[in-house]
């Protein structure tokens, strides 16, 4: 018996070792996949932005001045920009002491370009996670249930920071005149979610929302009509699809996470091996005939 739990616990062990190489594979594939998709984010955001400026409100676009025109599109590159670095933090967050030092150089860079520009600090306030309690994964991890955990939790806040993108470009269109001022806070909060936003989803281009929604005048709530607006709404299917890379690399992520799960289901299964191995032992050392 005891030989049999040696070769489980060196199955274990072997498993073990293989799990961390796959969380190595997994950190440096979401490493990459983040750095592509912060490009594809800027990209897709200036294209939702161009579309919703000279399809959907042409005339409010073009009531601004040449410079409001150009502090607006400045202020959506820092956004796209500041949503880029964003994706990244989970991944820099894992590097050494002195990685994190060059990163609060990188803020205090952030922080001159945003006095610059007032526009983006006031609408881009939100679009930061906070990630001070985060667990982070760490190269060696064994562990596939804190792995999967860690992956789910990156997902989790790519999604996040996307709805958030979204929302804080909204806003910055509204403040800039181009979105219409008439539209209220909720609804574009509901921008990134049209299910929750009681409004009817219209086909459009890729990462622009069109609905048609119901608003009633505050004074008189008999004054209230159907009112069709554009708002962004990034989707990370659609950037996605929209890029090979970015979708290649996906492919290599889902590619890696079979192999964990394989491997976690073996894992799994050799511990409870041990834990009945065990017990077995356990129940036959307490054993005595009276």
């Amino acid at each position: 018996m005891a030989r049999a739990i040696e070769r489980i616990e060196r199955d274990i062990a072997a498993l073990e070792e293989a799990i961390r190489a796959i969380a190595v594979e997994l950190q440096k594939a979401y490493a990459s996949y983040l750095n592509t998709l912060g490009l594809a984010v800027r990209k897709q955001l200036i294209l939702a932005s161009y579309h919703l400026c000279t399809q959907g409100y042409p005339e409010n676009f073009l009531h601004l001045s040449l410079n409001q025109r150009q502090q607006l599109q400045q202020a959506i590159r820092k956004l796209g920009q500041l949503a880029a670095e964003q994706l990244l933090i989970y991944i820099k967050s894992e590097e050494s002491g002195e990685d994190e030092g060059d990163e609060g150089d990188e803020g205090d860079e952030g922080d001159e370009g945003d006095e610059e520009n007032e526009e983006v600090t006031s609408s881009s306030s939100s679009l930061f996670l906070d990630t001070s309690n985060s667990q982070y994964l760490t190269a060696n991890t064994s562990d596939p249930i804190e792995l999967a955990k860690w992956q789910q939790k990156l997902e989790e806040a790519a999604q996040e920071i996307l709805k958030k993108l979204s929302h804080d470009a909204n806003l910055l269109l509204q403040k800039a005149g181009v979105l219409p001022k008439k539209l209220p806070e909720p609804i574009l909060a509901a921008a990134a979610a049209a299910s929750e936003a009681s409004a009817e989803v219209m086909p459009g281009p890729p990462n622009l929302l069109n609905l048609v929604i119901e608003i009633e005048n505050e004074q008189q709530s008999e004054d209230s009509g159907l009112t069709q607006i554009m708002a962004i709404n990034l989707r990370l299917g659609e950037i996605e699809f929209a890029d090979v890379t970015l979708s290649s690399e996906r492919r290599q992520i889902r590619s890696i996470l079979v192999q964990l799960n394989k491997l976690g289901r073996e894992y799994k299964k050799r511990y409870k091996e041990k834990a009945v191995a065990e017990a077995e032992a356990a129940w036959r050392a307490s054993w005595f005939e009276n």
